[in-house]
């Protein structure tokens, strides 16, 4: 059953459902500038929609990838898809914006789109041993192909519909498309033995010696995860309202995520090569250290197409730093914990994410310049490399011991 044809098309539909229900977590970026005029809000009061979306999408993978470790994926999944499309036709009538965020965080992002990306990834690693690495990344590129095809679908839709028209068409689409597509992921995945933890790794799928306890670096994968996308959040969260407060357009900003989002789908299946042959922590201290790097970029360039090339290369920098915590937990953690792992480490991801773009933006509030805030982030991507850094000292030192 592992790295069969089952296992490749499972993959796919995997990918396919990343990709349409991975909307729920980039609409709200590109219908911020719209909901902060229609709902008379600061900048960091329009920020707290998305804070809220990815809070809830990160709870949510943990809570969904506790139930696929006890029932499997597929029917909690087919619930999600249900929630999702019922969010989008909540926040097409909300009249106010908590009602909006509510909407977005708890049946969008938490009941919803949160089963799309941890717990699809956790699923996906049960069916792989030879090419896990790229098989995770592949799935891991759903939530890019999704960023890189929904900002542009939707800023026209919004362009021509208005906002509310457009979240209802999106939910109609989810609850229409997305169900055949997950038959494909009703067989139950294998169940792998637990090995016990220091068996040397190799073809039987047993995990390697942590360089740490498994409690303290579980514990640092999440706070690991919490400072990279700190960093991540701000080109993501604010390249669209940066461009428009810069004057070059709504539209423009959206082309450039886009354009991040997609160079990110190739560095993605790129890491994932490059994990299936030198492992995860590596991986992961490689994309820490080029995302610092893509980041500083944005600091003294501003201009048009420099933000463009900027924003490209920042998506081929940092694209395979997230799967890359998927790969570690499945490197050194039992596999029937897989889910709730790194739905967990996933989840600190989608902290910082919250956390920097909400941070982000009541920066721009006090100083009226995104400058500081690319600092601010380049800070806490420093203190990522820090970490993955400790845990690779330690790594080598248990190996030669």
């Amino acid at each position: 059953m592992m790295d069969s044809g089952y296992s490749w098309a499972r993959l796919f539909a995997a990918l396919a459902l990343g990709t349409i229900g991975g909307v729920g977590m980039w609409s709200v970026v590109v219908v911020l500038p719209t909901i902060e005029k229609e709902f008379g809000l600061s900048r960091s009061e329009a920020s707290l929609s998305y804070t809220l979306a990815m809070l809830g999408f990160g709870a949510g993978g943990v809570l969904m990838g506790r139930l696929s470790d006890r029932l499997g994926v597929f029917q909690p999944l087919l619930s999600c898809i249900v929630a999702l499309s019922l969010g989008y036709v909540a926040t097409a009538l909300a009249v106010t914006h908590w009602q909006f965020a509510i909407a977005y965080g708890a049946l969008i992002a938490l009941l919803g789109s949160a089963i799309t990306f941890g717990p699809l990834i956790a699923d996906t690693s049960l069916w792989f041993e030879r090419r896990r690495g790229i098989a995770v990344a592949v799935c891991a590129s759903g939530n890019y192909l999704a960023g890189t095809f929904w900002p542009p679908i939707i800023t026209h839709a919004v362009a021509a519909f208005g906002w509310r028209a457009t979240h209802l068409g999106i939910g109609l689409f989810c609850i229409l498309v997305m169900p055949p597509i997950a038959l494909v992921l009703r067989r139950p995945s294998p169940t792998a033995p637990a090995p016990a933890v220091g068996s040397p790794a190799g073809t039987s799928g047993q995990p390697l010696t942590p360089p740490v306890s498994l409690p303290v670096m579980q514990g640092l994968l999440v706070v690991a995860g919490i400072t990279c996308c700190l960093a991540m959040a701000m080109p993501q969260v604010h390249i669209v309202a940066y461009c428009a407060e810069l004057g070059f357009g709504v539209a423009r900003g959206a082309e450039m995520l886009s354009l991040m989002l997609a160079c990110g789908i190739i560095s993605r299946l790129a890491s994932g090569f490059i994990a299936d042959r030198i492992g995860g922590l590596k991986t992961l201290l490689l994309g820490s250290v080029l995302q610092a790097i893509a980041l500083a970029f944005y600091v003294p360039f501003d201009g048009l197409m420099s933000l463009y090339i900027v924003s490209a290369l920042f998506g081929l920098f940092q694209g395979g730093i997230v799967p890359s915590y998927a790969l570690i937990i499945r490197e050194y953690f039992p596999a029937k914990e897989a889910g709730v792992r790194v739905g967990l480490t996933l989840t600190a991801t989608m902290i910082g994410m919250a956390a920097g773009g909400w941070m982000s933006g009541v920066i721009f509030d006090v100083t009226k310049s995104y400058q500081a805030a690319f600092l601010n982030g380049l800070f806490w991507n420093l203190v990522n490399t820090a970490i993955v850094v400790f845990l690779l000292v330690k790594a080598r030192r248990v190996a030669r011991a």
